[in-house]
Formats: structure tokens, C-alpha cells, sequence
């Protein structure tokens, strides 16, 4: 906890949100998991309409925070703020093996096999196509070595992973930073990212519904900017970029990863792709455009044998903005 000061009002109001018993059962929950009102309905045994409430009153606290996705919205406990810090330390002291917090726990396990019972009939419905185009290009591992290898040089705090789809990226990096945060647009995809994150046990890493073009999200908040085999998909590669260096810390680095050229137009009438692959000038210039600098390009060839046909790039770019002394983390 840091040594920030708390005004009486302030922890007065933080106390009665947080100093009621359902209210309490809630954020020791959202401490572990992102919930919706169903869910936390199902573990607590109580109407749709008093969960409701009690979130209201814990978001109008700042103790919990809201995230809509499609239809659904998802509840997080609020990491930032000084009456977030006050509760976060309240829990921290209770008794882990208490009953009521026993069988919470229990049921929010319960919770959870089924979020992985559906997710998993996601992947199985769409595993054959993914493992299709996944032998047509180079290895996964040799390319999460190569990731692995442009970004650890040089520890980070938060990363930011655009398109995160299954979560790979952040279950790559989870154990290694502070905060990591996946943006995708499809329910789908986040459903099982989310699912892939709480068997890792990741509670520093979630997901969020989001536009690539236009991320709500503050400028300057991220030490490293994920662009994982998303640009193929989309209609203007250069404004998704710009708006990935936005977010973007002094110094940050932003690191792109999809195809190289190739002709596999099955691809494009198949499975949404719009573009067949980038010149290694072509994503280079995207990033000098957003205000990038020292732009570093790897090619990894494709797998050996007949199938293989598409070789990966990766572009690693970073923000030569000066980092001032004492400058605070945003994100």
C-alpha cells in the first residue's frame, strides 16, 4: 500500500460501501475474478435486482469498476485510487479459510468450469480452420521466441495486447508484469481468453471489448503495445497503428507480428483476411508515421514441408519521447 493520505469523508464513504456484508462477499470475489451481475447472482444466492444495487453503490464508491461487452457487462474490483487501496488492504487481512469465504470461493469455481466447458466448445467448433492456417505458417513456439526475444532485453510493467483473441500473449507475458490488458471485438474470443487467463491463474491480465481504431483508453499508459496477427484484418493498418503508439508510454515499444507476403487468396474469401501479408517497408513506414523510431524487422520462415507457404514478420518500433524523472504510471 502506498502512503497516499485519505481525506475523513473520503474513507468514511469508503467504509460504509465496503462495511456491508453482501457488499464485502462482492469484492473479496472481484478481487479473484470479472464477474456479471448473473454470475455473482448464481455464487451469492441473491436477486438480480439487489446485485444490481449493491454495484451501483461500489461503483459510485470507486471500489468496482464496469465493462461492457455486447449484451453482458463485466464487474472488476478498482486497482487504482486511494479508497481502492484501502479495501484492497481490508482483504488482505481476512481469514482466507473463512466459511462464508469458503464457500464463495466454491462456487465461483463452479463458475468458472462452466466459462471453460463453453469456451472450450468455441475452440473445438473452430479448431479445424485454426489449425489450418496455423501449419501453413512459421512455428507458434519459434514465433513466441522471437517475441520473447525483441521485448525481454528490457523489463516492462503493463502491456497492452490489441487483438488479443485466445489471450496467448498475455498468458506469454503474465507472470512477468504488473498489468496486461487484451482488447478484442469478438465476444467469442474474449469469452475464451478470459476463461485461459483464470486456469492461469493470471488476476494481473484481463480482457475487454474494445475498437482498435478508437481504445478507451487514456493517452501515455503502457510500457509495450502488442499487435498480434491483427493487421491482415483490417482495412487500414496505419490508423490502427497511430492509435496503438498513442497509448503508448515515453519510450514504450510497440511490436507488430503478422504475415509476409504471400498469395494464398483461400484466405481472403474463407476467412475475412483483407490483406495477403505486408512488405517489411510497408508496416515500417506505418510506424515512422505514428512517431516511432528504431524500427527493428525479423522474418521467420514458414514450416517445412508442403503446406508451409507464409512466412511471419515482426516490426519492433518504440516512443522517443524522454522519460521524465519522477513521471508516475497513468495506466
Amino acid at each position: 500500500m502506498n502512503n497516499t493520505r485519505i481525506a475523513f469523508d473520503d474513507l468514511n464513504a469508503t467504509l460504509k460501501a465496503a462495511g456491508e456484508e453482501t457488499r464485502l462477499r462482492i469484492l473479496v470475489l472481484l478481487a479473484e475474478a470479472e464477474l456479471t451481475v448473473s454470475e455473482l447472482k448464481e455464487i451469492l444466492r441473491q436477486s438480480q435486482p439487489r446485485i444490481s444495487r449493491h454495484l451501483k453503490l461500489l461503483a459510485e464508491a470507486l471500489l468496482v469498476e464496469r465493462f461492457r461487452e455486447g449484451a453482458w457487462a463485466f464487474f472488476r474490483r478498482a486497482e487504482h485510487g486511494s479508497a481502492a487501496q484501502v479495501v484492497r488492504r481490508l482483504i488482505e487481512q481476512l481469514d482466507p479459510a473463512d466459511p462464508m469465504i469458503v464457500r464463495d470461493r466454491e462456487r465461483l469455481a463452479g463458475v468458472r468450469a462452466a466459462r471453460v466447458k463453453a469456451a472450450q466448445e468455441y475452440f473445438r467448433r473452430h479448431a479445424a480452420e485454426w489449425d489450418r492456417i496455423r501449419r501453413l505458417h512459421a512455428a507458434d513456439e519459434a514465433v513466441e521466441a522471437e517475441i520473447r526475444k525483441l521485448l525481454l532485453h528490457r523489463p516492462f510493467r503493463s502491456l497492452l495486447d490489441l487483438g488479443t483473441g485466445t489471450g496467448r500473449i498475455l498468458e506469454l507475458f503474465g507472470r512477468e508484469v504488473e498489468r496486461g490488458l487484451g482488447i478484442d471485438l469478438s465476444l467469442d474470443m474474449l469469452a475464451f481468453a478470459r476463461s485461459r487467463l483464470d486456469h492461469a491463474g493470471l488476476r494481473n491480465c484481463s480482457v475487454r471489448q474494445g475498437d482498435i481504431f478508437d481504445l478507451a483508453l487514456p493517452r501515455d499508459c503502457f510500457d509495450v503495445v502488442i499487435v498480434h496477427q491483427v493487421l491482415h484484418f483490417l482495412d487500414d493498418g496505419g490508423r490502427a497503428i497511430r492509435e496503438a503508439a498513442r497509448v503508448l508510454r515515453p519510450q514504450g515499444r510497440l511490436l507488430v507480428v503478422d504475415f509476409a507476403p504471400h498469395d494464398l487468396e483461400f484466405l481472403r474469401d474463407e476467412h475475412a483476411h483483407r490483406r495477403l501479408g505486408f512488405a517489411p517497408e510497408t508496416v515500417t513506414q506505418w510506424l515512422e508515421q505514428a512517431g516511432l523510431e528504431g524500427v527493428v524487422h525479423r522474418s521467420l520462415a514458414p514450416e517445412p514441408g508442403p503446406d508451409g507457404k507464409i512466412a511471419v514478420s515482426l516490426w519492433l518500433a518504440h516512443d522517443p519521447r524522454v522519460v521524465l524523472a519522477g513521471q508516475r504510471e497513468v495506466a
